[in-house]
């Protein structure tokens, strides 16, 4: 295992369950953000996401979540993600040890043909979980949208006492639609099952403050640290691939080297390399 940090951000390359009981003391983590394999055969660089049994998966998904549970403080929020089929055994896994607010439904379109013989999948679901549902943090004006209701129109709600127009913000109910990353897009990192900036966003500015620490066991491409960053927290990643660290140690401006050799992005196959000659040839005619 080997920890790199710079100014709030940790960076923790190992594994995962290793890591949680080794590194992260109990009771420390405002928010986490889990998003494990979801074994389904997607390949992870040398890490096939595929285990030799459902029963195999599970046990080894109960044994991190219940690691997690440990480390929330009394005031801590979860949000945990897998698979549609999978998710049930969580749910109920989950019900009797935390209390679980929001089962969310991240829905998003897709460019292709999902299936043939049966209807495809075009969501994704979320557990938000707390440790006590008297007690936690949830900012609902950071997070409004747009009220497509009568507000819309100007229509008047007689309902009230005094007669007013419709609220033309409101808090996200439990169906989100926010796109996938896309290869074309800015944010894209070469990852299998990254998660976009708009849906930690709206997780991160929900259920921390600043200064606080958000956690993510499973970190991938680091969108949470990321984020986190972004929103002024404070953010522990932990990560098994070292091909993926070195993602989080560019993303997180922690390092800008690695080995001897520069952290870069790497060029998608429509963006031309930058011809440094020519742009020495266009500074001096200008």
């Amino acid at each position: 295992m080997k920890i790199f940090e710079k100014e709030g951000h940790k960076i923790l390359w190992g594994d995962a369950i290793d890591v949680l009981t080794r590194e992260i003391s109990n009771r420390s983590i405002h928010l986490i953000f889990a998003d494990p394999p979801y074994n389904i055969g997607k390949n992870f660089i040398d890490l096939p996401d595929k285990w030799d049994s459902e029963k195999s998966y599970l046990e080894w998904c109960y044994n991190w979540l219940e690691s997690c549970i440990k480390k929330l403080k009394s005031n801590g929020s979860m949000y945990v993600m897998t698979a549609t089929q999978h998710m049930p055994y969580f749910d109920i896994f989950l019900r009797d040890k935390v209390t679980i607010l929001s089962r969310i439904v991240w829905h998003y379109d897709s460019s292709g043909v999902q299936a043939k013989k049966y209807f495809g999948s075009l969501y994704e679901p979320i557990l938000h979980c707390v440790k006590d549902k008297n007690n936690y943090t949830f900012n609902s004006e950071d997070i409004l949208v747009e009220a497509k209701t009568g507000a819309i129109r100007k229509l008047i709600d007689y309902r009230k006492p005094i007669p007013a127009v419709y609220n033309s913000k409101k808090v996200p109910g439990n169906v989100w639609k926010i796109p996938r990353v896309r290869y074309r897009m800015d944010e894209y990192e070469n990852h299998p099952t990254q998660k976009p900036i708009a849906l930690l966003e709206r997780i991160i500015k929900a259920s921390s403050n600043e200064g606080d620490i958000v956690l993510d066991p499973f970190s991938g491409t680091f969108t949470t640290s990321f984020v986190a960053k972004q929103l002024k927290r404070k953010s522990i990643g932990i990560e098994i691939q070292e091909e993926y660290v070195k993602i989080g140690l560019r993303r997180l401006q922690i390092m800008s080297e690695y080995n001897g050799q520069p952290l870069q992005k790497e060029r998608r196959t429509f963006e031309h390399p930058i011809d440094k000659r020519q742009i020495s040839l266009n500074l001096i005619e200008e």
